[in-house]
């Protein structure tokens, strides 16, 4: 049981990562393509007028898919346990203490996942689009809450690790 939520927990973590990495790349070619066409545009005095359209909106919805997968991603190691409270405690301890804690963060997930859930349903149902793109709005709140979903998963899968094995989350950096 335990090597199979490690091995689940594994493999969740790395589609999360890609999903940030493309997030980021994309996020960083929108905003110095918004910035090189600005300064093309006054390097020519106005004869190249380039723009991106909606930079700001692209920057906004990249980085929010960014955060929520970076972060569960990365849920494992996300929490410090205050020293003050487990000082003297085994590491065991220690160990279910966190895993008791990141179902807060499971439940978070959940929540999230469910206010997404119906955010999207609405913006579907009533033809909600962004300002500046007219993008549909449903499919961004979906991507967040299926991404909310993983943050509520990855939790919980670390606080069974923590609280019912009292095993230490193992961090490998070499994924």
């Amino acid at each position: 049981m335990r090597a199979f939520l490690e091995r689940a927990s594994h493999w969740l973590a790395l589609a999360c990562r890609i999903v940030a990495g493309i997030a980021l790349l994309a996020l960083l070619t929108v905003t110095i393509a918004d910035v090189g066409t600005r300064y093309l545009y006054r390097l020519t005095e106005g004869t190249v007028a380039l723009r991106v359209s909606g930079s700001v909106e692209l920057v906004s919805y990249l980085m929010l898919c960014a955060l929520l997968a970076a972060m569960a991603a990365n849920v494992e190691r996300s929490q410090v346990v205050v020293e003050a409270f487990s000082h003297g405690l085994a590491p065991a301890i220690k160990h279910r203490l966190h895993g008791v804690y990141l179902l807060g963060f499971a439940a978070l997930g959940l929540v999230l996942f469910l206010g997404l859930l119906d955010s999207a349903a609405s913006a579907t149902r009533h033809g909600e689009v962004t300002q500046d793109l007219r993008l549909p709005m449903g499919p961004i709140y979906q991507a967040a809450a299926a991404l909310s979903l993983l943050l509520g998963v990855r939790s919980l899968i670390h606080a069974l690790l923590g609280a019912l094995f009292g095993a230490e989350q193992e961090v490998s950096h070499g994924e």
